[in-house]
């Protein structure tokens, strides 16, 4: 099934569906790999922070050596971690994660966080106090060397991920490469209207994280919302003889957001690929956007204190 593309506004495209790769565990991610691959997947969403580069990148090559796949029909993301925003460490990063990836460049690479943790080794760099130790190195300064990595062949595209309105003018106002999209957790519960309406009008298009509500995440909580058992989505679901997840992504593609489910099971890879032979109605889009309950559930909160922290404003 041919997976729609969006443009970005720098003239390429990024395949509007795609795998996630967090919480996707060494031993379980390489496998999930190839399958998704298997399955038709061309867009790969990685992170340095999800130590898992080096199985991604391991299957990538398996399955290009193997002639089902060449390097050019893949889209290939990673991001730049909290401890890497310093200005000397910036293209050291994206050169690891090459390394990692076993791959001459990346397709898109992005600002994970706005906010800069201490720079070193350790990925979560803790002080006496237990409390992560932060760096006041601006995501405006970490930006211009983001655009380095695109003069240098490592990328060819940059953009950022979970900033809000007000940081992204700031990024704006300085940035000479503008960047392509904004990843952000978007989901019924949490629809970002209102940051997607401000990105477009920008030139900057949405990629959609924890598109199901991410129902694995570490820190969920009995009687926390579960979007994938609410009964309004079920019953759309029932109406296209569809499970609620492919509701789900059907609904991000609707709206012109690029997804990226995780999955390490190869049966839910597939299923979750089988959304191209059926379409949502504009009441149905609708309906589901109408779930806004402001249902953040990936917020970092432990980085709450930091100035940068992007969600205590509206969008």
């Amino acid at each position: 099934m041919a997976v729609p593309k969006i443009k970005f506004n720098n003239g390429l495209e990024i395949p509007a569906f795609g795998l996630g790769t967090w919480k996707s565990k060494p031993g379980q991610v390489e496998a999930a790999v190839e399958a998704a691959i298997d399955a038709g997947y061309r867009h790969i969403d990685c992170a340095h922070i999800y130590e898992n580069e080096n199985e991604v990148g391991d299957a990538i090559a398996k399955k290009i050596k193997e002639g089902v796949v060449r390097r050019e029909d893949l889209f290939i993301t990673s991001k730049l971690w909290n401890t890497d925003h310093d200005t000397d460490r910036v293209v050291n990063a994206c050169r690891k994660t090459l390394k990692h990836l076993k791959l001459d460049y990346l397709d898109l690479y992005l600002i994970h966080w706005p906010m800069a943790y201490k720079g070193g080794d350790a990925l979560m760099p803790r002080g006496p106090d237990g409390k992560v130790e932060y760096s006041q190195v601006h995501f405006t300064t970490t930006w211009l060397k983001m655009e380095e990595c695109v003069r240098l062949g490592l990328t060819k595209s940059i953009g950022i991920s979970n900033f809000n309105s007000v940081q992204i003018d700031e990024l704006l106002k300085v940035a000479t490469i503008r960047p392509v999209t904004n990843q952000v957790e978007l989901h019924p519960y949490l629809p970002q209207v209102k940051l997607q309406k401000f990105c477009a009008d920008r030139g900057i298009v949405l990629t959609g994280y924890s598109p199901l509500g991410s129902p694995d995440r570490p820190w969920a909580k009995p009687g926390d919302p579960d979007l994938l058992n609410d009964p309004r989505v079920k019953a759309i679901a029932e109406k296209y003889k569809k499970s609620s997840a492919q509701i789900l992504l059907r609904y991000q593609i609707e709206r012109g957001v690029s997804t990226i489910p995780k999955s390490v099971t190869p049966a839910r890879i597939i299923e979750n690929f089988k959304i191209f032979d059926f379409s949502l109605t504009k009441d149905e889009v609708d309906t589901l956007t109408s779930f806004d309950c402001n249902g953040r559930l990936c917020g970092l909160d432990s980085a709450s204190d930091h100035p940068l922290w992007g969600f205590k404003i509206e969008y």
